[in-house]
């Protein structure tokens, strides 16, 4: 299948998307659905794109970019991926990219044509697929991407955006409770995102989803507006200074360096003593919250931080 070259000037300033454009309306497929085009995909504008790349720190999002004015075919896969990203079941959270009718984000991108799918992780984009596939070999794709992920540690599913029609057996297939929440993320508004979070932790504190996307939201709240290198200077000079050391790890989750986080807390635990302990341990443990307890990274994290301990 020919590619089909997306031009553009050069790249655009990220910060920049956040500022509302007139858009125009998709026409057919999935993105017809207006905010959401299933149960696992989002329709994507100026005003959600930022919250949209960090549900990445959850589970992995995919971007598909197409046009169905100058390559329908495109339009067509991304009818097809929706529908294999819904037979998923939040494995992965699909963003819809019309390049016509959001040229902005297309070329903040720089995408050199279409079609493209790329899959984002922790906040990383990577190129996932260049071409057309027919849906068999979409599912098989998927599939294996799926499998590679839980090979490396990264199970994390998202909630469902939305619903076209209740469920067969009459029960609505998106669960109300964490709308909310998952509303004010694609919207980018992360204190409101941390309050509807709060509220259903407060009605049912064994709720682990909750208490997984309020962690994580936290994070982001803490982190809104932070120089990643004046944070990191700060964390050098003062190695003890638990307010220092645990604003990076936040930076490092959402950067992607789970690792680096959690090491960075442990080593802080061990070499403190109480009050200052107890806090950087705290605060290691909604990390863990916010990665998910099963998590392989989370259970080694686990067993460092009790050696740190005893």
């Amino acid at each position: 299948m020919t590619q089909q070259p997306f031009s553009r000037p050069g790249a655009i300033d990220l910060s920049g998307l956040g500022k509302p454009a007139p858009q125009t309306a998709p026409a057919g497929g999935p993105a017809s659905a207006g905010s959401g085009g299933g149960s696992y995909s989002v329709v994507v504008d100026q005003q959600n794109f930022q919250g949209l790349l960090e549900q990445s720190m959850t589970a992995p999002v995919l971007l598909a970019f197409y046009s169905r004015s100058r390559m329908p075919e495109s339009g067509q896969l991304a009818d097809d991926l929706a529908t294999v990203v819904g037979e998923h079941e939040g494995r992965f959270l699909l963003g819809l990219v019309d390049i016509d009718a959001v040229p902005q984000i297309a070329q903040a991108m720089q995408i050199p044509s279409i079609p493209l799918v790329v899959a984002v992780v922790d906040g990383r984009p990577m190129p996932l697929l260049q071409d057309v596939l027919p849906i068999e070999e979409l599912r098989t794709a998927l599939t294996q991407v799926g499998q590679q992920l839980t090979a490396q540690g990264i199970t994390g599913r998202h909630q469902p955006r939305s619903s076209s029609s209740p469920a067969e057996d009459g029960e609505e297939a998106v669960d109300p409770r964490y709308a909310p929440a998952q509303d004010a993320l694609v919207a980018g508004d992360i204190d409101r995102a941390v309050a509807e979070y709060q509220k259903l932790v407060d009605a049912n504190p064994a709720d682990v989803e909750a208490a997984g996307g309020l962690a994580m939201a936290k994070v982001m709240q803490r982190t809104q507006g932070v120089d990643l290198n004046q944070a990191r200077a700060a964390a050098a000079e003062n190695p003890d200074d638990v307010d220092a050391q645990t604003l990076v790890a936040d930076l490092d989750m959402l950067g992607g360096h789970v690792e680096d986080a959690f090491t960075r807390l442990v080593n802080l635990v061990a070499r403190t003593t109480d009050p200052d302990r107890s806090r950087a341990r705290d605060h290691l443990l909604g990390l863990f919250a916010a990665v998910g307890n099963d998590d392989p990274r989370v259970l080694a994290g686990r067993r460092n931080l009790a050696s740190a301990l005893f």
